[in-house]
């Protein structure tokens, strides 16, 4: 019984939430807690009956010898009436006898009691502090499922960050692709453009008015004239 109220003691006046914390399975940890508590109590309540049982046979020794204490007084009274005081008096010496024994019967009795009296308290205790901790076991699984439910949403979160970062160096590539062709296109522009204008100066030499025909035959006719 030393143990059991010890250990109980121990873990009742002790920070339960540190002694979670350095817990790799917080929720296996109180579940354990609990079915040693349990295991005790069972121990608790057999205790409890031995020393109740105790106090009711203590109880009932008492009683009988009260009873007999009685019983040796009214015959002592019926041995006088009968005038029989030799009689009378071997019942009175028989109640001093058990009046003796009544007290340390009384004495063993009231210690009973006591016993009695702490292993119920004790035991009415452990039942209600047992409730307690079920009651806050069932808060720490709880606070531990929206933890855990918080962890998968950090990770999901961070894959969705890191879609977005994929989809933000997809924009900056297609970006990049953009220019070049943009380039390429300006370039191609700028090529075709500079054969044009090749062809175009080459078309102008032939098509220069200074080299017209009848310019340049009437420019030998008026040479002849002149005899030039």
């Amino acid at each position: 019984m030393a143990g059991i109220i010890k250990r109980f003691g121990d873990i009742m006046s002790a920070n339960i939430n540190a002694l979670l914390d350095k817990a790799e399975d917080p929720e296996k940890m109180i579940d354990q807690y609990l079915r040693n508590l349990e295991s005790d109590l069972g121990k608790v309540k057999a205790e409890t009956a031995s020393v109740m049982a105790e106090e009711s046979r203590c109880k009932r020794q008492l009683d009988e010898c009260a009873a007999d204490i009685d019983k040796m007084q009214r015959y002592a009274e019926k041995a006088v009436v009968a005038g029989n005081d030799g009689d009378a008096r071997q019942f009175l010496e028989k109640k001093q006898l058990l009046a003796g024994k009544q007290a340390g019967l009384q004495q063993a009795y009231d210690q009973a009691h006591q016993n009695a009296v702490k292993m119920k308290e004790m035991h009415d205790k452990l039942i209600k502090d047992i409730g307690e901790l079920n009651a806050r076991r069932d808060s720490i699984k709880a606070k531990m499922a929206v933890a855990k439910t918080q962890e998968r949403l950090n990770k999901i979160g961070s894959s969705v960050e890191g879609a977005a970062g994929n989809l933000s160096a997809f924009d900056r590539m297609e970006e990049k692709a953009n220019r070049m062709l943009d380039e390429a296109n300006a370039m191609a522009e700028l090529n075709a453009s500079s054969a044009s204008d090749d062809i175009d100066d080459l078309a102008a030499k032939y098509d220069d008015p200074s080299s017209s025909p009848a310019v340049d035959d009437e420019l030998a006719a008026l040479k002849a004239k002149l005899g030039k």
